[in-house]
C-alpha cells in the first residue's frame, strides 16, 4: 500500500498473486484494489489486462465466458462457411472436369479464390449445361458474373 505507486512493486505483487492457490489471490487482488489509489489501480488493471492473468471473481468470469463463447462461435462459423465454399469450389471443378471443359489456370484461379457460396453454386449449375467454358461466367442476358 505505502510502495504501491511503484509500477515494479505492483507488477511484483500481481507476479506473487499468479503464484498463490485460487481461493486466495482473489481475495488479495480485490482488497488491494479496494483499498488502493486511483493510480494504483489503473496500474493493476493495465498489468491485469495485459497479461494471460486468471479470472476469478463470478462477474468476470460471466464476461470472460461469454466473450470466449462468443469468439468460439463465431470462429466456427466462419470456419464453417470457409469449408462450405471450399467444397462448393472442388465441386464446380469436378463438374467441369467430368463434363471435358479444359479449365485455363486464370479460370481456376479465379474458381478457386471465389469464397461467395451463392456464386459458386450458381457456376456449378450453369457448369451442369455449359456447351463451353465461357457459359459458366454468362449471365442470361450477355453479361458477364
Amino acid at each position: 500500500m505505502v510502495h504501491g505507486r511503484d509500477r515494479k512493486v505492483v507488477e511484483a505483487f500481481a507476479t506473487a498473486l499468479s503464484q498463490q492457490r485460487d481461493e486466495h489471490a482473489p481475495k488479495y487482488y480485490e482488497y488491494t484494489y479496494s483499498m488502493s489509489a486511483p493510480e494504483v489501480r489503473r496500474l493493476l488493471e493495465e498489468i491485469m489486462t495485459s497479461t494471460d492473468w486468471p479470472v476469478y471473481s463470478p462477474f468476470a468470469r460471466e464476461h470472460f465466458g461469454r466473450g470466449l463463447a462468443e469468439g468460439k462461435a463465431k470462429g466456427k462459423a466462419e470456419g464453417k462457411a470457409e469449408g462450405k465454399s471450399e467444397e462448393a469450389v472442388k465441386m464446380l471443378l469436378l463438374v467441369l472436369d467430368a463434363r471435358g471443359l479444359d479449365v485455363p489456370e486464370d479460370t481456376r484461379a479465379r474458381i478457386t479464390t471465389c469464397t461467395d457460396l451463392a456464386q459458386l453454386e450458381t457456376w456449378t449449375t450453369r457448369a451442369a449445361t455449359a456447351r463451353a467454358l465461357q457459359d459458366l461466367f454468362d449471365e442470361p442476358g450477355g453479361q458477364r458474373s
